[in-house]
Formats: C-alpha cells, sequence, structure tokens
C-alpha cells in the first residue's frame, strides 16, 4: 500500500482561512466594528479600519473608549477561538475533509475585562495583537495589545478573563 500523499499547502490555507473567516463571521459585532484579521500562520492581527463614526471626541479628534474597548475584547476573544481551533487543526482532532462551513461555533464568555487607555487613539486605523497567557478548559487569561502607526507606541492594553465553552458536544468542521 502505497503512504497517503500529503494536502498541498494551498488547500491547508484555504481550509485555515475558511475556518478564520466561519469564527470571525460567529459574531456580527465584528463587521458592525469594521474589524477585520490578518493571518500569518497562527498568529492574528486584528485591524480596525478607521471611519468617522468611530471618533468619541470630535475636538481632539480621538477614538471613542468603547470601540477601542470592543477593538480589544473582539481582538481577545477570536485570539482565544482561534489559538483552540488551532490546535484542534494542527493535531488532527477536527474533521479535515468537512466543508469550511461549520455549525455553531462556541465562543467564550466574557468574565471580566480590565482597559488601560494609555494615549488617545487618533483618527487612523488601529492594529492589536493579543496573547493567550492561560488558557484550560473551564478559564482563560489573554493579554492584547493595540497600536497605530508605531507598534512600540501602545495606545491601549487590556487583560481578560473568560469562561470556556464546553467543547465535548460542539463539533467545529475545518
Amino acid at each position: 500500500m502505497a503512504p497517503k500523499r500529503p494536502e498541498s499547502v494551498q488547500l491547508i490555507k484555504q481550509r485555515r482561512d475558511a475556518a478564520l473567516a466561519d469564527l470571525v463571521s460567529s459574531i456580527p459585532y465584528i463587521q458592525f466594528l469594521g474589524v477585520h484579521f490578518d493571518r500569518r500562520g497562527d498568529e492574528l492581527t486584528a485591524v480596525l479600519t478607521y471611519r468617522d463614526s468611530l471618533i468619541g471626541n470630535p475636538g481632539l479628534p480621538a477614538l471613542h473608549g468603547g470601540a477601542t474597548a470592543a477593538f480589544l475584547e473582539v481582538a481577545a476573544v477570536i485570539e482565544l477561538g482561534w489559538a483552540n481551533l488551532w490546535r484542534q487543526m494542527e493535531t488532527g482532532q477536527s474533521e479535515a475533509n468537512a466543508p469550511a462551513t461549520s455549525p455553531l461555533i462556541k465562543i467564550p464568555k466574557t468574565i471580566d475585562f480590565t482597559v488601560d487607555y494609555l494615549r488617545s487613539g487618533l483618527p487612523r486605523d488601529a492594529y492589536a495583537r493579543a496573547k493567550v497567557t492561560r488558557s484550560g478548559r473551564r478559564y482563560a487569561s489573554v493579554f492584547v495589545e493595540a497600536w497605530q502607526d508605531n507598534r512600540t507606541r501602545t495606545f491601549a492594553q487590556a487583560t481578560g478573563h473568560f469562561l470556556m465553552p464546553d467543547i465535548t458536544d460542539a463539533k467545529i468542521k475545518v
């Protein structure tokens, strides 16, 4: 019997992009905010595309604090979901030959979320990266940083704690 031929890199990338799109589309507020995600391997960068409606103080002008907090929380939740999904894909726990559209994806629930506003968000695109600092079966902790023009000049950061969904009954198809 001949050994099984490995899948093409393009097919694997398409499957991962489809899984990320399914995860992002499971939270409608992401589209409302205008956030999209740039994926490089297992690393995600959230991008908040600037719009005038995101300005909270037109006198400065500065991004609204609620929009900034929502952006950071969305980045944390998607990073947490993506880290779990990535682990399933890499260990073969997901259904590799299933269609890209997945059934209901279970999203972690926010326990608490603390935002530190370090400086005003300027009227331009913002970027954020989240790092899962602890993830267990029931609880996870995530740290997020947001910047605009210069990665070293963080304008907001946050720490969130999340209740992990019970994945025993959720089957994610990738």
